[in-house]
């Protein structure tokens, strides 16, 4: 791990805004008494004449006079800070560097962060909002005339359709949209670290290459998570239809220990995952081979890394449910209080879609940023990457400008130990 290893080498003067000022005045020498510019030899009291050093040899020697009252603080040389050419510095990062950065990530780059975020969120949002619009022109066509509107109505195949048909869309649509768009910030952060931008058509043109990788590790990730459901589904229908009357607490028993097993389940296979989509964007590698990368990073840190993305998850699901509930709940009252209308039911929909999407604008590039810089935590700790990244970037900055050669340094071939 490559938490333990020296400072980081030094940098050309105005590298950030962390380093010291270019051409400043040289630092007193450490054993220069704060307040003076007298020098004192190393072990002799300031104050005093220096003291002439006796030969080594046979016979009693007069040792130096001890120092009487060390002054808190001298012969203390701080280490230099670390490096930061973009929105992380080049160490290992703690739970601050890695909230602080992909907020920068955001910042830094909004046009085609948020920009590309907000369309993806959009494409998601519309079809959940179409049918949950019509599901409460139903909703409230019955509250206000329960004789006319039989119950019946909402179970039948239009009623079906509008219920599950646009989450069953938004869920397709989700796992293109999102999955290209986690690629398209992957590589804008990769960028960003060395404080470079990257437009939205830059970012795909390094990308489109990695779509086949990238869609191989979400697909083999809703396998994953998908199987037990399936499993679980028909064992409870073949309960349910060879039980008796009085077998009802067993299928709640069977309920309940599922949820408890699935849930630890979900947690554990999407934390050793979690990093497979920035490796299969950043290192060029296959749906396997990443997941295995992925779980090799994870091991040793396993607890750190699963705190962090719940914790990810908390704080967006905060942040985006304090934007989308307003428009929801407006959406809401307007379907079922005004039911009838088209005017109501598009206004409905409209507002639920807003609503969606400032959600969901959030949410995907914060934790695509988190996951991302996550990532690059866990090699610097493994594999001492934080080295390298310094080398490149003091190179670069000599040079003037972030060179695309950047993004070639995420290859694990340039680990400082492998």
């Amino acid at each position: 791990m490559s938490d333990g290893h020296g400072p980081p080498p030094e940098t050309p003067s105005g590298w950030s805004a962390e380093q010291p000022p270019p051409y400043s005045a040289p630092q007193a020498s450490p054993w220069t008494a704060p307040g003076s510019q007298q020098q004192v030899p190393y072990g002799q009291p300031y104050g005093q004449p220096p003291q002439q050093q006796l030969p080594l040899g046979p016979g009693p020697q007069t040792p130096y006079p001890p120092h009487p009252h060390p002054q808190p603080g001298y012969g203390y040389a701080p280490h230099p800070p670390a490096l930061r050419p973009g929105i992380i510095p080049l160490r290992p990062l703690g739970l601050g560097d890695i909230l602080d950065g992909t907020i920068k990530l955001i910042r830094s780059n909004p046009k085609a962060v948020l920009g590309l975020s907000a369309v993806a969120a959009l494409l998601t949002a519309v079809p959940v909002a179409v049918g949950q619009a019509f599901v409460l022109d139903s909703m409230g066509s019955a509250f206000a005339d329960p004789e006319a509107t039989s119950g019946a109505e909402l179970t039948t195949a239009s009623g079906l359709v509008s219920q599950y048909g646009g989450s069953l869309v938004s869920f397709a649509v989700e796992f293109l949209v999102v999955t290209l768009l986690t690629g398209i910030l992957t590589r804008i952060l990769g960028r960003a670290v060395f404080g470079g931008n990257l437009s939205a058509g830059e970012a795909w043109q390094l990308v489109k290459g990695r779509v086949p990788a990238l869609f191989g590790v979400v697909g083999l990730m809703a396998a994953i998570m998908v199987v037990p459901l399936i499993v679980f589904a028909l064992l409870f229908v073949a309960i349910v239809m060879n039980a008796s009357s009085d077998s009802f607490g067993l299928l709640a028993g069977l309920i309940l220990l599922f949820i408890v097993v699935y849930i630890p389940y979900y947690l554990f296979f999407t934390t050793r995952f979690a990093f497979a989509a920035p490796v299969a964007v950043l290192e060029g590698r296959g749906p396997i081979d990443s997941m295995r990368r992925s779980w090799h990073l994870v091991t040793g840190d396993f607890w750190r890394v699963l705190g962090i993305l719940l914790l990810t998850s908390l704080l967006v699901g905060l942040v985006s449910g304090i934007l989308s509930v307003p428009f929801t709940l407006a959406g809401t009252m307007f379907g079922m209080f005004g039911a009838g209308s088209a005017a109501t039911a598009i206004v409905s929909a409209v507002l639920i879609a807003i609503g969606g999407t400032l959600g969901a604008m959030i949410t995907y590039p914060f934790q695509a940023g988190v996951a991302g810089l996550l990532y690059a935590d866990r090699r610097m700790r493994s594999e001492a990457f934080d080295l390298v990244l310094q080398t490149a970037a003091i190179e670069q900055q000599r040079q003037g400008w972030v060179h695309a050669s950047a993004d070639e340094l995420w290859h694990p071939s340039n680990s400082a130990r492998r």
